[in-house]
C-alpha cells in the first residue's frame, strides 16, 4: 500500500510555518511525506529533518523524496526525542516545526495494522511495530478498572465501564483476536439508542491507540522543548484530531503566551517570567468545505500556529 494521502491543512500549515529558503525544520510526524514534501519544494540551502515511528512511512518517504538529496534527513524515531534528535545533527535550534498527531491515513487504511474498527484485523494498532505493547494485549491483559480508566481517559467514552466490563466478561469465554470481535462487544455493551451518533467503537479504538502507543506520555514537555528551541521568528505549528491532545497544546501555548504571573500587588515583578511567543491562532484554523469533501477525516482536525518572540528563555544543548 502506498503512502497517498491527502496531507491535512497543507496551504495553511506551509504558509503558517513562512518556510525560509535557508531554515531549518523539523517535522515529527511524516507520514505521506505531504508536508514534509512542500517545505523541502522552498528550501534552497536548508534542511528538513522528519521523524516517524512507522518504518513503512520511512521507507516510502525515503523513496518519494529522494530528489531532494541531503536536505531530507528521515529518522525513524519518535518525535518526542526532539532535543536529541536535532543535537544529534548539530542543531541547537531550528527554523520551524510541525507536527500532524493522531493516527495517519495510511495505518488507518492498511487493515492489518488493526487501528481501523472497519473489517476484521488482528488486534495491534502499533505506530512502531518494534514495540512489544499491542492492542491485544490491553484489550486481553489489562483488569477490568485499568480497562475503565483507559476508555474513559483517552476515548471520554460515558460506556466505558458497561464496555470494559463486556470486554472482560467475554475474554473469560475466549480471548479477544481480532479488531471484528472487539467491535462487537462494544456493540452489545453499548445500548442502541446511542449508536445513531457516529460508530459506538470509534472512542474504545482511540483509547487503546492512545494507550498502546503513549500518545500524550510527554507532548507537554516536548512541545516545550520544541518552542524554546525555535529561533527568534520561527513558528510551530500543531495540528490535533481530538480535545485531549488540543488541551494540551492550548494549555502549552497560553503559558508560553503569558507574561508576569506574580501577585498584581506587587510594585515589581519577581518571578521573572517573560512570554516568549505569540499565538497567531486566536481560534484554531480548520478544515474548508472544499478540503472536506476531498478528505473527510480533516473534519475534526485544528490547526494552531505560534511565533517566537525575540529575547526569550532558551534551553541549552
Amino acid at each position: 500500500m502506498e503512502f497517498n494521502h491527502v496531507p491535512i491543512m497543507l496551504e495553511a500549515c506551509i504558509e503558517g510555518l513562512n518556510v525560509k529558503g535557508d531554515g531549518i525544520y523539523f517535522d515529527g510526524t511524516l507520514g505521506g511525506g505531504g508536508h514534509s514534501g512542500e517545505i523541502l519544494k522552498r528550501l534552497t540551502a536548508g534542511k528538513l529533518i522528519a521523524t516517524d515511528l512507522d518504518e513503512d512511512a520511512i521507507a516510502a518517504a525515503r523513496k518519494k523524496l529522494a530528489p531532494y538529496g541531503d536536505r531530507f534527513l528521515p529518522v525513524h524515531d519518535n518525535f518526542k526525542n526532539f532535543k536529541e534528535i536535532i543535537t544529534n545533527y548539530g542543531y541547537a535550534e531550528v527554523d520551524g516545526v510541525l507536527l500532524d498527531l493522531g493516527v495517519s491515513s495510511y495505518q488507518l487504511d492498511n487493515r492489518e495494522r488493526g487501528f481501523s474498527y472497519m473489517g476484521d484485523s488482528e488486534l495491534d494498532m502499533r505506530m512502531d511495530r518494534g514495540q512489544a505493547l499491542t492492542a491485544y494485549d490491553v484489550v486481553n491483559g489489562y483488569g477490568e478498572e485499568r480497562l475503565k480508566y483507559v476508555i474513559s481517559a483517552y476515548g471520554e467514552d460515558r460506556f466505558a465501564g458497561r464496555i470494559a466490563a463486556a470486554i472482560v466478561k467475554r475474554r473469560e469465554k475466549k480471548e479477544i483476536r481480532t479488531t471484528g470481535e472487539l467491535v462487537s462487544v462494544i456493540e452489545e455493551a453499548v445500548p442502541k439508542k446511542f449508536q445513531k451518533d457516529g460508530h459506538p467503537a470509534k472512542r474504545t479504538f482511540q483509547a487503546i491507540r492512545i494507550e498502546v502507543n503513549g500518545e500524550l506520555d510527554g507532548l507537554k514537555d516536548c512541545l516545550y522543548d520544541m518552542v524554546r528551541s525555535l529561533k527568534p521568528g520561527g513558528r510551530i505549528a500543531v495540528i490535533t484530531f481530538h480535545s485531549l491532545e488540543a488541551r494540551i497544546v492550548k494549555q502549552c501555548f497560553k503559558d508560553l503566551e503569558t507574561d508576569c504571573v506574580c501577585d498584581k500587588r506587587l510594585p515589581v515583578c519577581v518571578c521573572g517570567k517573560k512570554k516568549e511567543i505569540e499565538v497567531l491562532t486566536k481560534k484554531p484554523i480548520t478544515a474548508s468545505g472544499e478540503e472536506l469533501s476531498l478528505n473527510p477525516r480533516a473534519k475534526s482536525a485544528e490547526l494552531r500556529i505560534a511565533e517566537k518572540l525575540p529575547n526569550t528563555l532558551k534551553i541549552s544543548v
